[in-house]
């Protein structure tokens, strides 16, 4: 099957091209009687959106958000919501050069392995604008699991480049993350980061990161014992993402320093509830939800689209040199972390209705 659509019984399938007519999103499965509107969808674009800072690119898009069926008198009817935002700023002429060209660590060559034929404009699907698409239907889910289990969705730039923030994820709240261009709730290093991302970008370069994602008040027993545990659904959500190369959960890669009595959550009682004294598992067992918090980490490359002069080769294997222009993030991650919310959110809601399908 096409790999287009993400979930089970929360079930969403993208379609669109970065510079086509439209970016649209099918989500099935909603449960009905959700109060939801076109604004509260939109809040989360506006996150996404291009063009919002002098450190993001600079294509101008409203991103506007056009909710086109399964909401009736401002709730779902339980039957397919179709949301659809049109493409406004699309200039496909800047990529005509591109067309016989593999640009470095783009999926140009991939692509037209598997397919026989490519989208050059704007690398098509491959597109970081598809992304539109999980944002819009991630509103959806955040929306649901806030307002049936009090479910709090958040991630925030830990790192870009060298410079990184040890701000404690367990204090960190939406209106410091929003509080700067780079989304890191640490203002000190938040300027820092900026700082390399203005240095980068003044090179026609390009920089990477981290997006540390947490996930606040998930009940216990959400996930499955094998092949869909629930840090390895959350684990192929990250690793979807473009410019996406590394997933860790918990304590992840840094767990192997510590020994097993050092890294073993001890259980306890606090108010007649069991809790862990620690979270190195980052709120997963097994592949199940805790009850604790869970928090991960999703690295990012630095984006491949430079200024810079490269050395590559075209379709007729002929070499070549390439200063790519066009408009292009010098770091995607202050624009990522909405993207990594969603996906956060269609896991967690995948799951929350696969459990209620086991248990009720």
């Amino acid at each position: 099957m096409p790999g287009n659509s993400f979930g089970q019984l929360f079930r969403i399938t993208t379609c669109g091209e970065s510079h086509g007519g439209a970016v649209a999103v099918i989500v099935d499965g909603c449960p009905p009687n959700l109060e939801i509107n076109e604004n509260d969808i939109q809040q989360e674009l506006d996150r996404r959106k291009p063009g919002q800072s002098a450190i993001t690119t600079p294509r101008k898009e409203a991103d506007r958000i056009h909710i086109l069926s399964g909401v009736f008198e401002g709730k779902t009817t339980g039957t397919p919501i179709l949301l659809v935002a049109y493409n406004s700023d699309a200039q496909p002429q800047d990529y005509e050069h591109l067309k016989s060209i593999y640009r470095p660590s783009h999926a140009d060559f991939s692509y037209l392995k598997k397919y026989g034929r490519r989208d050059f404009r704007g690398s098509g699907r491959a597109s970081a604008r598809e992304t539109l698409a999980r944002v819009a239907a991630g509103a959806i889910a955040k929306k649901y699991l806030q307002q049936h289990f009090n479910i709090e969705v958040l991630s925030f730039v830990e790192q870009v480049g060298h410079i990184r923030t040890d701000i404690d994820h367990n204090i960190v709240n939406l209106a410091a993350i929003e509080n700067n261009l780079v989304r890191c709730p640490d203002e000190k290093t938040a300027k820092e980061m900026i700082t390399l991302i203005e240095k980068v970008q003044s090179e026609q370069d390009s920089v990477g990161g981290i997006i540390k994602g947490v996930i606040r008040n998930v009940p216990a027993g959400l996930g499955e014992p094998v092949f869909d545990k629930l840090s390895a659904d959350l684990g192929k959500a990250m690793l979807s993402i473009n410019a996406v190369k590394g997933f860790d959960i918990g304590s992840g890669f840094a767990g192997i320093s510590l020994k097993g009595s050092e890294h073993n959550d001890a259980f306890i009682l606090k108010e007649d509830i069991v809790t862990t004294k620690t979270n190195h598992a980052g709120g997963v067992l097994g592949g199940i939800s805790t009850g604790e918090t869970i928090y991960f980490r999703v690295a990012f490359k630095a984006v491949a689209t430079i200024g810079q002069k490269q050395e590559t080769l075209t379709v007729a294997h002929q070499k070549v040199s390439l200063e790519a222009a066009g408009r292009h993030d010098p770091c995607v991650l202050p624009r990522a972390v909405p993207i990594v919310d969603a996906m956060s959110a269609l896991v967690i809601m995948d799951h929350v209705l696969r459990h209620k399908a086991q248990n009720q």
